[in-house]
């Protein structure tokens, strides 16, 4: 017995989970908002030296005698970072010829053409100061990292609804205060709460949808979870396109986050994680709740707190000894469960914000690029969907991750003119990562065991903020080559796509509830390998022997 027989009794796919999934799906749609921001509140337009004299405020940017002020690059375009001192070209010094240019003294003149403000034409982002714009996504990557460490545990402590609720919260006066206070240090700190409160809102999502929801329901909430991520995608790219101050932008995807402050009040908390703490009293209304909305009042009726310590009682007997983060490691089979898990969230978080957040680099409308980005999740999230549920989440895991890997790599050694091309290969692998995605979150709420699950889903999620902190430092290895960022992309997802063979299946199983549940899993793994490596034939007192010893170890 356990809770998943508790489940069927009220209802694990009924009335109740569609509610449910509705008011958890509709935060889920502005995390991808505010993820791939920056691609428009701090992108980088068309820009020049302000000539004393010369440029006023109705000045347009286009002149014919800019020439004789500003040097030309190679593709006759003003240089964005220098101006001559004079209208003389050149000058002599000492017998020789000397460039007679020099950096931007009084500011810039930008492009407004497409956006009429961005961090960068509001704090002069460019030239020297130009990778300002990555350290301020890293940091931003630094709040989901810190969120997904702190608030995870907090999660197991005080219950998924009290954290829920405080992130939406959170999320809403964090984003608000980025767009309207006036400089760039306080926007990165509340930019950086925006990521703390956006761990807390997905960890407790996952967590809250997946623990009302039967075996067979997982993979279909946990792909429409996923979906909402797309969602928010293609949502941004429609906002970015309405509202072309950054300021605006940020403050309306984070607006709805007070809407959704008040509805997360009437989530239900997960009764799971309530009995486990003692609180049989509060999972009972709940459980009697859920069964009135699915229509099996008169079964919820018969429900009892001595009934669900029953089904419970072996989870209560684990829970009732204190767990910490150092659980995941110190058993053989966690300690397999959580390095891999690491290696797949690091290596996809990696790779899809290192792409995801370079798209004017590819030379293609900003707007349509992201919109195509976000489009090319809805039928790599079908696929992986489907391979989950008939090839099983282990191969699913696997084969987008090299796959996306090897789309990377390839692109890498793609000739920068061949922007088609790299395009191609560009989405593929970012489809590929987002099918890794949609099954990583399932993935690892399959196999971590209910008295440590958010915890271990907060270590593997701050392992994925690692990656997603990384990966806009790494893109500044393009000043050195091109080839830098996509082949580090890519090798980083081949090797966690190996590494994810190593798991073990979970595809239609119930949900482990206690470390032992795992190392059994692991043990019986280990165990099925052992008679074909016995090519001896056993007498009759070994086969007794055998077959005794066989039953403890089943029974443990």
């Amino acid at each position: 017995m356990g809770f998943n027989d508790l489940l069927d009794i009220v209802g694990g796919l009924g009335r109740f989970q569609v509610i449910n999934t509705t008011v958890l799906f509709l935060p889920m749609i502005f995390m991808a908002c505010h993820n791939f921001l920056q691609n428009f509140s701090a992108a980088i337009p068309a820009h020049r030296c302000w000539i004393p004299g010369v440029d006023n405020t109705t000045v347009s940017y286009n002149q014919s005698n800019l020439a004789a002020f500003i040097p030309l690059d190679g593709g006759q375009n003003p240089k964005s970072c220098m101006r001559y001192r004079s209208s003389e070209h050149s000058y002599w010094e000492n017998g020789t010829v000397k460039n007679n240019t020099e950096p931007c003294k009084d500011g810039w003149v930008y492009d407004r053409s497409v956006f009429s403000s961005t961090l960068v034409t509001e704090w002069d982002l460019i030239c020297d100061h130009r990778k300002m714009r990555q350290v301020a996504q890293s940091i931003y990557m630094a709040g989901v990292l810190t969120g997904a460490f702190v608030l995870g545990s907090l999660s197991d402590r005080f219950g998924r609804k009290a954290i829920l609720i405080s992130s939406c919260l959170t999320m809403a006066v964090s984003g608000t205060l980025a767009a309207f206070l006036p400089n760039f240090v306080t926007y990165c700190v509340f930019r950086c709460l925006c990521g703390i409160a956006f761990s807390g809102i997905v960890l407790n999502t996952i967590s809250l949808s997946l623990e009302w929801t039967a075996p067979k329901g997982r993979t279909v909430v946990g792909t429409l979870f996923a979906y909402g991520f797309t969602c928010g995608q293609l949502v941004l790219a429609g906002f970015a396109y309405g509202i072309r101050d950054w300021r605006w932008l940020q403050f309306g995807v984070s607006a709805p986050y007070y809407i959704f402050f008040l509805t997360s009040w009437c989530v239900p908390e997960s009764a799971r994680w309530l009995i486990i703490n003692g609180r049989s009293h509060q999972a009972l209304r709940n459980l009697q709740r859920v069964a009135w909305i699915n229509g099996k009042r008169e079964e919820g009726e018969k429900l009892s707190e001595t009934i669900l310590i029953s089904h419970m009682q072996s989870e209560l007997t684990n829970a009732s000894r204190a767990h910490s983060p150092l659980d995941l490691f110190r058993t053989a089979g966690m300690r397999k469960v959580t390095i891999c898990l690491m290696l797949v969230w690091f290596s996809t978080s990696f790779a899809f914000y290192g792409l995801g957040m370079d798209l004017q680099n590819f030379g293609v409308d900003i707007f349509l690029l992201q919109f195509v980005f976000g489009a090319i999740d809805l039928p790599s999230k079908l696929v992986g969907a489907i391979l989950m549920s008939y090839s099983g989440r282990r191969v699913t895991q696997s084969a987008s991750l090299i796959l996306a890997g090897v789309a990377l790599l390839c692109n890498a050694f793609i000739p920068q003119e061949m922007k088609m091309a790299r395009l191609v290969l560009a989405v593929v692998g970012k489809g590929a990562m987002a099918s890794s995605f949609c099954c990583a979150y399932i993935y690892s709420s399959e196999l971590f065991p209910t008295v440590i699950r958010q915890s271990g889903m907060g270590i593997v999620g701050m392992k994925a903020r690692m990656g997603s902190m990384v990966a806009p430092l790494v893109l500044m290895l393009a000043e050195i080559s091109p080839i830098f960022p996509p082949a580090i992309y890519g090798v980083a997802a081949i090797i966690s796509g190996t590494a994810a063979v190593f798991l073990s299946e979970t595809s239609n199983q119930q949900l482990p509830d206690t470390i032992e549940d795992v190392e059994a899993r692991y043990r019986k793994k280990a165990l099925q390998k052992v008679p074909h490596k016995e090519e001896v034939p056993l007498t009759q007192s070994q086969t007794t022997h055998h077959t005794q010893r066989r039953l403890l170890i089943d029974t443990v």
